[in-house]
């Protein structure tokens, strides 16, 4: 699957899970396949196949193959939205924004998936799958890999034993396990994570750990945008960047 495609499915895969609670939220009759595919006007075949994933990470969640209803993780992710630290985490977006003219996100951790939490006014566009509740994958992302920090070769191995890395990411993302070590190696030398057309094309993150006051990683914050928006000095926005997840990890620590 190329980028594109992975967008697409995001895309689509979000549809389905605003359309199940925006109808619960408003008490109306809840949705099966045929009737989901029938209100978004897609194909009932991959409303089946994207409804299942989106079960499979928690966002929803079908009992008997009754109609869906949302799942335990999308009420985690509202909760974690309204942490005061990620509330606040939007002015650091912006300011980010400001001082680096680039995309800004914070994303957390669910095993070998990435969750966007927060993203920056620039970051979406109407009709953009970027939205809070966005999953994409933790070893070909620099918000995924700045999350995977911590981890030694041998965690590394178990968290990813069980990933197909074939058709996943850009063409600079690694196709195995030994590919996503090397490239942490690289980046734990330089204190930060470069991750140049790791997901999408003509997109290059850079992205560190956010710590709480114990050291242990709660988020990460990236900042993206093209080659020639990052320029010459990636070290530079990094230490920008750096500062942001300091402050934020100040704040959560103090909450």
């Amino acid at each position: 699957m190329d980028s594109s495609a992975e967008a697409s499915s995001m895309a689509q895969g979000l549809r389905i899970v605003r359309l199940v609670a925006d109808r619960e939220k408003l008490g109306r009759q809840l949705l099966g396949v045929s009737q989901l595919a029938v209100e978004l006007d897609m194909e009932q075949s991959r409303v089946s196949r994207l409804a299942q994933e989106l079960c499979d990470l928690g966002l929803l969640e079908r009992v008997d193959r009754g109609p869906f209803r949302t799942g335990p993780r999308f009420f985690s992710l509202a909760a974690a939205l309204n942490t005061g630290w990620v509330r606040e985490a939007r002015t650091e977006l912006e300011a980010l924004v400001a001082a680096l003219g680039l995309r800004a996100r914070l994303s957390v951790r669910d095993g070998y998936r990435v969750t966007l939490v927060r993203a920056s006014s620039n970051d979406a566009v109407p009709g953009s799958f970027v939205k809070p509740g966005m999953v994409t994958p933790a070893w070909c992302t620099g918000a995924g890999r700045a999350l995977l920090w911590d981890l030694d070769r041998p965690a590394l191995d178990s968290l990813l034993q069980d990933v197909n890395y074939i058709g996943i990411g850009g063409p600079g993302a690694a196709h195995s396990t030994d590919g996503v070590w090397d490239l942490m190696v690289r980046d734990l030398g330089a204190g930060f994570i470069t991750a140049a057309e790791e997901f999408e094309h003509d997109v290059v993150e850079l992205a560190v750990p956010v710590r709480d006051a114990g050291g242990a990683i709660l988020a990460s914050l990236s900042v993206l945008g093209s080659r020639a928006g990052i320029g010459p000095d990636a070290a530079a926005a990094a230490a920008v960047l750096t500062s942001a997840a300091e402050r934020l990890g100040s704040r959560a620590g103090a909450r």
